[in-house]
């Protein structure tokens, strides 16, 4: 089924075809085939037939992009997408709006899974995991409804100064009068429904266990600041050319809640978007590491201090925490953060950089939470020399942690058990916690 011909560039974009949905692949889309080609497609489901529009891609492709504009044979798992803004060539924000919770669940069981077989050559048996991604408590909720998590949202704004969403893979906007997906605090804002002009982007922000709201914006090239005023009190901050943020008014950060703690974090800097993630990370960290008094802990990529309290506090005033991180205004932050803690010292630099200069030649634990491209080879050979007894790897991106652990095997460490968390519901991303101790000598 063809609607239109290739153009003289050999672009297949717009081009129909009616394809059955194979298994869901990571990113967000399910994998199909037409005549030998490949087809990632979004907003379908496995085991469905569709007409699948080609959105990327010509003859020559290794593979196409599309999205499914009309089922022909529905999965049992689908769902009429909650949201109006949700579907192709709409809003890219979310993935899987047309999934039942309980499927997107599984969905992202099959991704983790073959990421680690094909990167790793490891099973869920292999890295002690019983198969299963766990919402966070609160997050179940029935079909048809969507939980209200993002507690930070990008705004991006188009031309005529109307907020919205990026449509996918894309830089056109989507406008919006609300997301489903964000956090009551964010909502209560009222950043879609007043005018931006001469902004590129607003992102808003909503601290968890305060009521602290703030405003980034980001003015076009040559464009000046409007005033603010939203429907509740809000702090103000305002990128430069070069990326850098300022204060205009209010505070020049949020104060967050987590592990019975609070948190300053600045500038827009590293904080978990679901409200409920801090707290379940450092008790899923915590209860694999075991931390003892008197031990050494390595908080690498550490933020605004997060884990590194969390191991302080464990191992005493006996033990020593050493935190590393890129972000200057996260290690003020941290710094701040942590500053009780007379054995906790933060570097500011890269891990890959600072951790060969502190001289540290061991360590009995180690948590890493890396970017989203991993920690890489360097870096896992650097830490299994180290020797630690525990290693807690927080991992955003499935694909990257198979690599990491297949690394960190090689170097003689294994996976004692993993976690899989759904803190992003209706997209595909999904947090990882492994934790990995050495291979017993004679193993």
């Amino acid at each position: 089924m063809q609607h239109r011909t290739k153009d003289q560039a050999g672009v297949l974009v717009g081009e129909r075809y009616e394809v059955e949905v194979g298994p869901v692949a990571h990113g967000g889309h399910c994998i199909a085939r037409h005549e030998g080609q490949v087809l990632f497609v979004r907003h379908a489901l496995p085991g469905e037939r569709v007409i699948a529009e080609v959105t990327e891609g010509g003859p020559d492709s290794s593979f196409l992009r599309a999205d499914a504009v009309e089922i022909l044979e529905a999965s049992p798992d689908r769902v009429p997408a909650p949201c109006p803004f949700s579907g192709p060539g709409k809003c890219g924000g979310c993935d899987w709006q047309h999934a039942a919770p309980g499927a997107q669940r599984r969905l992202k069981v099959s991704v983790i899974t073959e990421q680690l077989q094909r990167l790793a050559g490891l099973t869920p048996e292999d890295v002690g995991w019983d198969g299963t991604v766990e919402p966070a408590p609160g997050d179940k909720v029935a079909k048809g409804e969507v939980p209200a998590w993002r507690t930070r949202v990008q705004y991006a704004v188009d031309p005529e100064g109307h907020a919205g969403l990026r449509r996918h893979r894309s830089h056109e906007v989507e406008r919006i009068d609300h997301c489903l997906i964000a956090a009551p605090g964010v909502s209560e804002l009222g950043v879609e429904s007043r005018e931006w002009p001469g902004i590129a982007t607003v992102e808003a922000i909503s601290a968890t266990g305060s009521s602290d709201r703030q405003v980034i914006l980001t003015p076009r090239p040559g464009g000046r600041l409007p005033i603010v005023e939203l429907d509740r009190p809000v702090s103000v901050l305002r990128v430069d050319e070069q990326g850098g943020v300022h204060r205009v008014h209010g505070r020049g950060f949020v104060r967050e809640r987590a592990v019975d703690h609070t948190w300053r974090v600045g500038s827009g800097g590293f904080w978990q978007v679901h409200p409920q993630a801090p707290d379940l990370l450092v008790e899923a960290v915590m209860q694999g590491l075991m931390p003892r008094k008197g031990e050494t802990a390595l908080d690498l990529y550490c933020g605004v201090g997060l884990f590194a309290g969390a191991l302080a506090e464990r191992v005493g005033e006996t033990g020593a925490v050493l935190g590393i991180e890129s972000g200057k205004r996260a290690v003020e932050d941290a710094r701040h953060n942590l500053g009780d803690h007379d054995r906790v010292r933060i570097e500011h630099g890269k891990v890959e950089s600072v951790l060969p200069r502190t001289g540290i030649t061991e360590a009995d634990l180690i948590v890493l939470d890396p970017p989203r491209t991993g920690a890489g080879k360097t870096t896992v050979q650097h830490l299994a020399s180290l020797g630690p007894r525990r290693i807690a790897y927080v991992a955003c991106d499935p694909a990257a942690l198979a690599r990491d652990l297949a690394y960190f095997a090689a170097a003689g460490y294994r996976t004692l058990r993993l976690r899989a968390f759904d803190l992003f519901p209706m997209t595909h991303h999904v947090e990882c916690v492994a934790i990995l101790e050495p291979v017993a000598k004679g193993a």
